[in-house]
Parts: C-alpha cells; structure tokens; sequence
C-alpha cells in the first residue's frame, strides 16, 4: 500500500525541505509513499490523502482540520521539524497509519 502524506506550514517553503529528508528515507527504507507540501491555504485542494502533518507554526488551525477531514491530523514535533529529521517525522507518519491511530 502506497500511503498520500501531506505536509503543510505557512507558506510550503520549510516543509518542502523536509519533504526532500523523508523521501530520502522512505527510499533508504524501500518504503513507497507520496509526500507533499503545500500552505495551509492550499490544503483543501487534496482529497485523496492518508494524513495531513502540520509544521509547528500552524498548530493553530490542527482543530479546525480534524473537523474537516476523517483522517489523521498531527502537529510534527518541534524538535524533528527544526533538525529536518526527515526519518523520525516519516516514522512517526508510518506509525500513526500502520496502527490507525488518529
């Protein structure tokens, strides 16, 4: 199964960064998924996702969109999100769909 992971921040510019660092991951790991990022304005243009992982800058609007979608919503960790460790925030995408958590 390939999972749709989406990544947004304010303007797309950070998250595509780290983007690039869980690809390069997924494809050290042999794991096939498809990860964007976009702006928060640009969100409801996708439907097609598995999970949407908000940058920490945008926690703001993380209530809103659980209202909106029926997937799951997380707030990337600061940490992870600051260093561009792109293998911890793709760990912790897998380990959300892998066992349902929302």
């Amino acid at each position: 199964m390939t999972y749709n992971i989406m990544l947004a921040c304010m303007g797309g510019f950070s998250t595509s960064m780290l983007v690039k660092k869980m690809k390069e991951s997924a494809e050290k790991m042999g794991i096939d998924v498809n990860i964007n990022a976009v702006s928060e304005t640009e969100l409801d243009q996708y439907d097609d996702l598995d999970i949407i992982m908000l940058g920490p800058q945008i926690e703001y609007i993380y209530e809103n969109l659980k209202k909106q979608h029926d997937i799951p919503i997380v707030v990337i960790d600061s940490l992870d999100y600051g260093t561009m460790n792109g293998e911890k925030v793709l760990k912790t995408a897998l380990e959300i769909l892998d066992n349902g958590i929302s």
